[in-house]
């Protein structure tokens, strides 16, 4: 009987925590793909990567067909040729992947192209929302659009030091 009281008062407690905030969810990935700015960032995003895909690939062709004819004309070469065009065939090969790193690896070309054509749209859809948050008096708002994340808290509701007190961290 008493764990159910227990249970109960705790529920009890919880709801009137939450019925005391407001909360608000929007979906970031519908709004974004309803601004004209957006879609035409987002084009020329995807014709920009389609070129330098194409670069990649027209490489990489040139590097297959010198390993097709190297393969050929291995059993004729001396060693001082075949170890010359191993060594061509290993730099190619390098500068194949240096550029598909340079256009598409981790902050490459494509990251800052995204960064300079999305993120100011980004920006403006955070900053929309914040004074959402603010005028309708929101404490929580949620995006559902790539699972569930916090896009805006009111700071009061942080409670992190709270926790460092507590952990005797200062």
């Amino acid at each position: 009987m008493r764990k159910i009281l227990l249970c109960f008062l705790f529920a009890l407690g919880s709801f009137s925590i939450a019925a005391a905030q407001h909360f608000a969810v929007v979906d970031t990935k519908y709004i974004l793909e309803k601004i004209p700015e957006y879609k035409q960032a987002q084009k020329q995003l995807d014709q920009t990567s389609a070129q330098w895909q194409k670069e990649i690939d027209d490489k990489q062709a040139v590097l297959d067909k010198m390993y097709k004819d190297y393969e050929g004309e291995q059993v004729m070469l001396s060693e001082d040729l075949k170890k010359k065009r191993e060594d061509e065939l290993f730099n190619h090969e390098k500068e194949v992947r240096d550029l598909q790193r340079k256009r598409f690896g981790f902050e490459g070309d494509l990251f800052k192209k995204r960064q300079e054509l999305i993120k100011p749209v980004q920006d403006k859809v955070y900053d929309a929302i914040q004074k959402l948050a603010v005028n309708r008096m929101y404490d929580i708002i949620l995006d559902k659009s790539e699972g569930i994340t916090v896009i805006f808290a009111d700071p009061k509701l942080d409670k992190s030091d709270d926790v460092l007190k507590l952990l005797g961290v200062k």
